[in-house]
């Protein structure tokens, strides 16, 4: 409780991207490199473009000295960072396993799961803004910031959560922290677009790879036998769009942050009171995008009302008496306790040590779940035949994702 109830503020830090988790997340991680370690933080007087972040102003030396000082791995390994950093890899697996097999008793119902999930992150996250506010570390300004970036956030965060869910239904297990990993491309894409950010060479070669391991993973699948040869196209450009739609939010959360420190006079607003509001439209626009998104799976607008009243009867499953459900309610609540836990293990972890440290526990995470996922496995029992071309690409991606959180040389540490 000290971490969510802490009366040092969340403080701003250099640009540092993290791996997304399986939607949706208790704290977004493309967020916590905006989270420096305690007793580190700059003070932002106001964001110019055109002035405060040229090279050798104050906002540009403080995210230099911030970068150099977070982003760099530690001298020793000690042992909570390394209890800390095995934990974090156990957690993450963990999740990403849980959120095919949480779709497994569900996997006629996934927009009621997401319906659910979500409703449940927007009770945690205004919990603890309540819990933060009675504190005092959140004020009434940072409350009182404009809700129409919140409205955007919600809007993308739902369709990202709602198409991922449909699409992780139907794809084979191991495809799913695959396509999860265009999060990093995407993210790449718009915030150069929109934050004007620029990148270092391995960040972009390390995008690159991620891009090719993805092609080669999903292009291998499609033969005879293969692992996605029975699987429509749509499905794997569906999970390809939703990380579309939740790195977008993302980038908007940023701008969200860079915003509301101009609006705060220099004081970033709080990362729970982002992800509060945005979690709060998020449940909204879920809700109202049901008769767009049900037609997906082809349920007609009449009939929704029939499908949420058995959607909730197959989570509920009393006594087990559904031989569709097996597997719930404990599957679902399962995944959702195991994200938040992983979510708070990463925050932890990027607290204790940096976020290069958390972001590359997150990519040792990949294979292993990869590998679990092709496993026999409850309620999954069929094993999957991964063919040299998807382990190759996967091989690919995963050296992608280390190089791009290599730490940069010295003369390449850029910010916007």
């Amino acid at each position: 409780m000290e971490l969510l109830s802490s009366p040092r503020p969340l403080r701003l830090i250099a640009p540092q991207f993290l791996l997304p988790s399986i939607q949706p997340p208790l704290i977004n991680h493309a967020q916590l490199r905006l989270i420096a370690h305690a007793g580190t933080g700059i003070k932002i007087t106001r964001f110019d473009y055109s002035s405060d972040w040229k090279k050798g102003s104050r906002i540009h030396r403080g995210l230099v000295r911030a970068s150099k000082g977070n982003e760099l791995l530690p001298e020793r390994l000690t042992g909570g960072v390394a209890v800390g950093s095995a934990l974090t890899v156990i957690l993450a697996v963990m999740n990403r396993v849980l959120y095919k097999l949480a779709l497994v008793p569900l996997r006629n119902y996934p927009f009621f799961l997401a319906q659910i999930t979500t409703f449940g992150y927007v009770a945690v996250y205004f919990t603890i803004l309540f819990i933060r506010y009675r504190k005092k570390i959140i004020t009434k300004e940072m409350l009182g910031l404009p809700k129409a970036p919140f409205m955007a956030i919600g809007a993308l965060e739902a369709l990202g959560v709602a198409s991922g869910m449909a699409s992780a239904a139907v794809l084979p297990g191991p495809t799913i922290p695959i396509l999860n990993q265009s999060f990093l491309v995407w993210q790449l894409v718009f915030s150069a677009l929109f934050l004007r950010r620029r990148y270092s060479r391995n960040q972009v070669l390390g995008c690159l790879l991620v891009t090719v391991g993805v092609i080669l993973a999903v292009a291998s699948g499609t033969s005879e036998g293969q692992v996605l040869s029975d699987v429509e196209l749509i499905w794997p450009a569906l999970m390809l769009a939703s990380a579309a739609f939740q790195s977008g939010a993302s980038i908007l959360k940023e701008f969200v942050f860079i915003d509301g420190a101009r609006r705060l006079k220099g004081k970033p607003p709080d990362i729970f009171v982002v992800n509060s509001f945005g979690s709060g439209f998020q449940a909204l626009f879920v809700f109202l995008l049901l008769p767009i998104l049900s037609n997906l799976r082809g349920i007609p607008f009449a009939e929704l009302p029939s499908y949420l009243k058995c959607g909730a009867a197959c989570f509920l499953n009393f006594n087990g008496n559904l031989t569709d459900c097996q597997g719930a309610p404990l599957l679902p609540l399962l995944f959702i306790t195991l994200n938040m836990a992983f979510n708070i293990s990463l925050l932890n972890l990027v607290k204790m040590t940096s976020a290069l440290i958390a972001s590359l526990a997150s990519t040792l995470a990949v294979p292993i779940s990869i590998y679990v996922l092709s496993l026999p496995l409850p309620y999954l029992p069929q094993e999957t035949s991964l063919s040299t071309s998807f382990i190759i690409g996967s091989a690919i991606l995963v050296l992608g994702l280390i190089l791009y959180n290599l730490p940069q040389p010295k003369n390449e540490l850029k910010v916007n």
